[in-house]
């Protein structure tokens, strides 16, 4: 196969971007390049880079999503002190974290108590 054209990489780096698939845009001359290296099928190069993209988006909506939540860094549930909110049953929430039912269900688990004493 022959090599791209100057003009065509730069008509999809534009498409890219006006279609907003910055994921593929990262991705694709480095795909591209690998799937004429390897003979890839049409529908695997394009398979791969939707993959790309699906991922690239799950990640920054993730990042987007705990930046808007606001949340300390470093609280985990080991470090939550049950102490301090006795209406709130650990055993409860450590099963609640041991089993996965409520992330298949999409739920959300947010415990909120006083702030911590201070050392």
């Amino acid at each position: 196969m022959s090599a791209p054209n100057t003009i065509d990489i730069a008509r999809v780096e534009l498409l890219l971007g006006e279609l907003r698939l910055p994921g593929i845009k990262l991705m694709w001359a480095k795909l591209a390049a690998q799937s004429d290296k390897e003979g890839w099928p049409a529908a695997r190069f394009l398979a791969a880079l939707a993959e790309f993209e699906v991922a690239d988006r799950v990640r920054r909506r993730t990042e987007r999503h705990m930046a808007e939540a606001k949340l300390p860094p470093g609280k985990t549930i080991a470090a939550f002190d049950f102490a301090h909110v006795p209406m709130v049953s650990k055993a409860q929430v450590m099963a609640l974290a041991a089993g996965d039912a409520w992330l298949e269900k999409g739920a959300n688990v947010l415990l909120f108590g006083p702030p911590e004493p201070a050392s």
